[in-house]
């Protein structure tokens, strides 16, 4: 959790608002496809997919965001199936 003090008051932020907060700027890096949360080593994570996982691409994705760990996982292009195909 995202965890700041203001006076006396502690205010935390879920790993939803957090992902609210950073999707943009995250989908706004060349190669990044999508974004969601996840499981690493038991704690929630933010997950971020990439067509091709480089070396330029990991200097640019943080390892951290709010204190939540940031796992980069390669998918390959995504692509919907044509309509007739969908279930």
């Amino acid at each position: 959790m995202d965890v700041s003090q203001r006076g006396n008051t502690v205010i935390t932020k879920t790993i939803d608002e957090v992902l609210k907060e950073h999707t943009k700027s995250l989908m706004s890096i060349p190669g990044v496809i999508g974004t969601g949360q996840g499981l690493s080593e038991g704690k929630p994570c933010i997950k971020v997919f990439v067509i091709k996982r480089t070396r330029d691409l990991e200097q640019k994705i943080p390892k951290s965001i709010a204190n939540y760990q940031v796992v980069v996982e390669e998918t390959g292009e995504i692509k919907t199936l044509p309509k007739k195909q969908v279930q």
